[in-house]
């Protein structure tokens, strides 16, 4: 028996196969392949960097979908089932629109996959699978088997990085964010002796990366968790909250057990927008201490703020890049506020008559598919091209990077490479954002 798993290309208009696949750095497939039976032979197949040949004779497909990847999915998914072949899709997208997916497969797997794939095997091997899987219980952690990297046939998305995740979830509930939604607002923790066990099977366990949406969430676990990777002699580098900044005593333990650098999302630096969101992760105004203080520790930022929150005026944009170059953040990151299905801001911004895009391909976080408040469409889009020309600009990759810190001057060829992929975005992005039009547009 053989089965394909594939995850969808993204729509980036101009990408490059190279670019697409930086942008899908997940664990994802890799860990589902891992919950198949040892008789049945799996093959994980990158859109991205690879052809999808239709025609192979396989018994069985899997695809998982993110919102701006569902048209994608949608389209491979047909392709296959048009071939007589069933097709099972699963991922962000699919689990927040079920019947959307079902239209477009024989099975729809709903949430986190453990729990549930032996049930689909045996369905599908027995011809009679079901519409919709979805676990009753949220699978536990411990235990889980190691994912299959060996089938990921070299295109890992970080050049000599290893992915690695030590939690599921996140305790904030942001009303932007699917995770908690698809997570089931719940944190849960793996053995820490799970983990190190699969860091020292690694092939090259010397930089890793931890793909938890929030690797301190529960500071008692990820004090132990540091502790154990002191021995290890890794660098890592994961994302987190700026809260981390409070407890002296854990940032200290991240950077010995060899963290180098965390991306943090501190989305907006308006009280009101954060208040609006549900995000309790500080006071903005105390973001600078925290970010002198994580610098302090020797650990490196990657800042990543949200355009167009319903407080966001024209200033946010100058605003924002001021901040990041005053505060010498080592990489920074943008996205548009984006209303994904199943999220609270999604809900609320369709009573309310907002979403103006449906388009899933739209869903990039790099367009506008919303009516904002104090800003016209057009207004922040062109606002976000600003700000991603402004920070990739000489001037402030030096400002921001020409200091007498480690984690400044290692961030700058990251930085110049950044440069050359955002301006080539934005010189393609250019024609697009001169040709769009005032139906899009007026707030």
């Amino acid at each position: 028996m053989l089965v394909h798993l594939i995850s969808p290309k993204p729509p980036v208009v101009g990408a490059t196969r190279r670019e697409k696949a930086l942008l899908f750095s997940r664990l994802g497939l890799a860990t589902v392949a891992a919950q198949f039976p040892e008789d049945i032979e799996v093959r994980i197949i990158n859109d991205s960097l690879e052809t999808i040949d239709f025609d192979q004779k396989v018994d069985l497909v899997g695809v998982t979908a993110l919102t701006s990847t569902a048209p994608r999915a949608y389209e491979i998914a047909d392709r296959f089932r048009a071939e007589g072949i069933p097709v099972i899709l699963g991922g962000m997208h699919p689990s927040a629109m079920p019947e959307e997916a079902s239209l477009h497969s024989d099975a729809v797997v709903i949430g986190e996959a453990e729990g549930v794939m032996r049930d689909v095997v045996s369905d599908f091997r027995s011809g009679s699978l079901q519409k919709f899987y979805r676990a009753v219980t949220r699978p536990s952690l411990v235990g889980l088997p190691s994912p299959r990297r060996s089938l990921l046939n070299g295109s890992r998305t970080f050049p000599d990085w290893d992915m690695v995740q030590t939690t599921r979830g996140c305790p904030f509930k942001c009303d932007f964010c699917s995770v908690s939604d698809f997570f089931g607002q719940t944190y849960r923790t793996r053995p820490i002796p799970d983990v190190i066990r699969e860091i020292k099977e690694l092939r090259d366990h010397t930089t890793v990366f931890f793909v938890d949406d929030n690797i301190a969430g529960r500071p008692v676990y990820a004090r132990k968790l540091f502790e154990a990777l002191i021995p290890l002699k890794i660098r890592w580098f994961g994302q987190g909250a700026v809260l981390i900044a409070k407890d002296v005593e854990l940032l200290r333990l991240a950077r010995k057990s060899g963290c180098f650098g965390l991306f943090i999302g501190f989305e907006t630096l308006s009280s009101q927008n954060l208040k609006q969101m549900g995000k309790t992760t500080g006071h903005v105004q105390n973001y600078s201490t925290a970010i002198k203080k994580i610098h302090d520790s020797g650990i490196g930022i990657v800042g990543a703020f949200i355009l167009g929150l319903d407080s966001d005026d024209q200033s946010v944009f100058e605003n924002t890049v001021d901040f990041i170059n005053r505060n010498q953040l080592e990489l920074a990151s943008f996205s548009i506020l984006t209303p994904l299905p199943g999220t609270r801001l999604y809900e609320r911004m369709r009573q309310q008559g907002r979403i103006i895009e449906q388009d899933w391909a739209k869903y990039t976080m790099g367009e506008v598919v919303f009516r904002p408040k104090l800003l016209s469409v057009d207004q922040l889009q062109s606002g976000y091209y600003w700000a991603r020309k402004e920070i990739s600009s000489v001037s402030s990759i030096f400002r921001r990077t020409l200091r007498p810190r480690k984690t400044a001057i290692l961030s700058l060829p990251i930085n110049i490479g950044m440069r050359k992929t955002s301006r080539g975005f934005l010189k393609r992005t250019s024609a697009f954002s001169n040709r769009r039009t005032s139906n899009r547009g007026q707030a």
